[in-house]
């Protein structure tokens, strides 16, 4: 029978620290990046003309149907020869998960938007507000409550996704459990222990979510 031994772990805390604040830190970066992303793209899927609406619909479509793995290989090994370019581990990763992220952010936003009641936008362009101060006095302000929560659903599928930029030896946390498990011959503990601090992250903030969808489901 398997012996659990877990005290061996103290020894590499410093690894795990270090990747728990790297994850906690591009997590953050990308969801950053990938909100305005997905701002500017849902946008411009609302517009009447085609020559902007269709090219942000693509592109929703390309990153919302190719796996977040099959992209970061794609933006570290591929890119950089299509546009004869050098690019880092980390910009690859950047690139990578804020497109992603961004192209569910933008159907988010978008579908926020058009929730509105139509007849509110109508009402105030009878006051004589402009289209900038509609969007952002009546129809803003009321989507936003309604695309709280899929939006901090959607940073939660960001942290999770962040766990992958370990193949482009990023030394996230899973990449520095690798680097344990590597010298330790010891993967259960090890990635135990990454498990649990996940779950240390993710519990609090899917409570959360849960309380702001209750609230607004109210």
């Amino acid at each position: 029978m398997y012996q659990w031994n877990f005290d061996f772990l103290w020894d590499y805390r410093h690894l795990f620290v270090s990747g728990l604040l790297y994850t906690l830190g591009y997590t953050f970066l990308c969801i950053v990046l990938g909100l305005l992303v997905g701002l500017v793209s849902g946008m411009g899927q609302l517009s009447k003309s085609a020559l902007i609406r269709v090219p942000f619909k693509g592109y929703v479509e390309l990153f919302r149907a190719t796996p977040v793995l099959v992209l970061l290989i794609w933006f570290y090994y591929a890119l950089p020869v299509l546009l004869g370019i050098e690019m880092s581990p980390a910009m690859a990763a950047v690139l990578a998960l804020s497109l992603y992220g961004g192209a569910f952010y933008s159907e988010i936003i978008r579908g926020g938007i058009i929730s509105i009641d139509p007849g509110q936008t109508e009402a105030a362009r009878a006051l004589g507000m402009t289209k900038f101060q509609i969007m952002r006095r009546v129809v803003l302000p009321q989507a936003l409550r309604r695309m709280t929560p899929p939006l901090m659903n959607q940073s939660i599928m960001q942290l999770k996704n962040t766990s992958l930029v370990s193949v482009l030896a990023l030394p996230d946390l899973v990449y520095q459990g690798q680097a344990v498990v590597h010298e330790t011959y010891r993967p259960l503990e090890t990635y135990t222990l990454i498990a649990l601090m996940y779950l240390a992250v993710l519990l609090p903030i899917t409570s959360l979510v849960k309380k702001l969808e209750s609230r607004v489901s109210v």
